[in-house]
């Protein structure tokens, strides 16, 4: 892996050439997430690695090396096996219950609809929060994460709202964008996750002022 130290711009205001570099490193990240997660059971372990990457990236500036990309993907995948099944098996469910509330299969009208969907959506948004959480574990601990995460919207339903939206917003560029572009998205996603997490559970300024992020001396590409 090659690093490639920026400029510090005497502003502290960044150029076209890094926001491109961010945004060709996500792309990146998407790509290799989505092809780790086509086996299905190991996308417990593609999410949890990639957020970890993201956690690394967000509070260094700089990504992990491969190695130890690598690392935590295969430490990962045995114990993520069961996570991929629950995630996949709620997923189904929801999806079926969905469909069979639109088409009239089942009885219960829009308003069953309205709340399905949101009750989807909410869970959407909370296992958003928790790929978030096993980020700062290391890409692991998805059952320390999930009670954490819990705990966290909870106590904050505004960090849960915005995630959920953050995730709504995902679904619906999937849909609306060709397929090849899905897993650039994905990249995309578990950035915004980050940073709506991070915004919202940052402790205010007993002055007044909102707090800035530490400033990115240096970024290495995603190889």
């Amino acid at each position: 892996m090659a690093s490639r130290a920026e400029p510090v711009d005497t502003g502290g205001r960044r150029d076209w050439r890094d926001v491109a570099r961010d945004a060709a490193d996500l792309a990146l990240l998407g790509i290799l997430l989505t092809l780790a997660a086509a086996p299905l059971l190991t996308a417990a372990a593609a999410a949890g690695t990639a957020s970890a990457a993201v956690h690394d990236w967000t509070r260094t500036g700089s990504w992990p090396s491969a190695r130890t990309t690598v690392r935590r993907f295969g430490c990962s995948v045995l114990p993520g096996v069961p996570v991929s099944l629950l995630a996949l098996a709620a997923a189904v469910l929801l999806a079926a219950d969905l469909v069979a509330l639109a088409t009239g299969r089942v009885p219960g009208g829009t308003a069953a609809l309205l709340v399905t969907a949101l009750i989807a959506a909410g869970l959407a948004g909370y296992a958003g929060l928790v790929v978030v959480e096993v980020g700062g574990n290391g890409g692991g601990r998805w059952r320390a994460s999930a009670r954490s995460a819990a705990r966290a919207c909870l106590d904050a339903p505004t960090r849960w709202a915005a995630l959920t939206g953050v995730v709504a917003l995902a679904v619906l560029l999937a849909v609306l964008v060709t397929p090849v572009a899905v897993p650039i998205l994905a990249g995309y996603t578990v950035a915004a996750l980050h940073a709506v997490a991070a915004r919202r559970s940052r402790p205010a300024d007993p002055t007044g002022r909102r707090s800035a992020p530490a400033a990115v001396v240096g970024r290495r590409e995603l190889t």
